[in-house]
């Protein structure tokens, strides 16, 4: 399996950073995508330190690295803090730029600016030729942040033709349909196995498996039965028994399907 978006520099692993990734091996994870966006814009480079510091370790999963600026943080984008994230996505083990999008729940930053970031951001990525990972969280029962998203992709990014993931998918079907249409692969994470969370999971039986991605989004929304918890990429494993109660197929084929589409995504080994 592979774990395509956990918090692996999170102080919250300080204490057993090193156990944890034992026990993710241990559990079958054989690659993690750590998010790199710190605490904002200051802290972004502790993902690539985490996969250079574990680089040759066979005990843990092999870790890659993204960067980019959260939209909860897009206020403390300035130039200096873009210029970084261009370094940055030029580095070996890089893959990705992300999590970048538009949080409208929260709105830690004001809504003109997450959209001014988050175009920035995808221009960065492009001039990089590197994928985007996609945080998108509406306001309280509507889709405006997702049409707004999709808006700016289908404007700014679906002519770059390197597609990307939306992370922790929370959408509708359409939401999930229209992204695939630009190239990109649609993630699930342990909020699947939730017992409100059927809406969610009728669109997960619309999404072909050759699309899927699985996550944790560690250290956060730990699954059943461990919701509540401090999450850690191990617990993937709820993720995948849910797409194969879902779709109907056995484990380990949704384990195989979602690790092929990872590798094939990011051409890595």
């Amino acid at each position: 399996m592979i774990d395509s978006h956990a918090h692996l520099d999170s102080e919250r692993y300080d204490g057993d950073r090193d156990a944890m990734l034992e026990r993710a091996y241990s559990a079958g994870v054989r690659g993690i995508l750590s998010i790199g966006i710190g605490d904002g814009p200051a802290t972004m480079h502790r993902a690539l330190d985490l996969t250079r510091a574990y680089a040759g370790r066979e005990d843990v999963p092999k870790i890659y690295a993204t960067a980019g600026v959260h939209p909860h943080e897009a206020r403390l984008a300035d130039e200096a803090a873009l210029e970084k994230l261009d370094g940055l996505l030029a580095e070996d083990g890089v893959l990705a730029c992300g999590e970048i999008g538009l949080d409208y729940f929260y709105e830690h930053s004001e809504r003109d600016v997450q959209r001014t970031v988050f175009g920035r951001q995808m221009a960065i990525a492009a001039g990089q030729r590197k994928p985007i990972v996609i945080h998108c969280r509406p306001s309280d029962h509507s889709s405006d942040a997702w049409d707004e998203t999709l808006e700016m992709l289908d404007r700014d990014w679906k002519g770059t033709g390197l597609g990307g993931i939306l992370h922790c998918f929370t959408g509708e079907w359409d939401h999930a349909r229209r992204a695939m249409d630009m190239g990109f692969l649609i993630s699930f994470a342990g909020n699947v196995t939730f017992p409100k969370a059927q809406a969610l999971r009728d669109v997960m039986a619309e999404v072909p498996l050759e699309r899927m991605l699985i996550e944790t989004d560690a250290p956060f929304l730990a699954p059943v039965p461990n919701r509540g918890k401090r999450n850690e990429p191990a617990w993937v494993t709820r993720v995948v028994e849910t797409i194969a109660e879902v779709k109907g197929v056995e484990a380990q084929e949704a384990a195989l399907h979602t690790t092929e589409n990872f590798v094939r995504f990011f051409g890595v080994v």
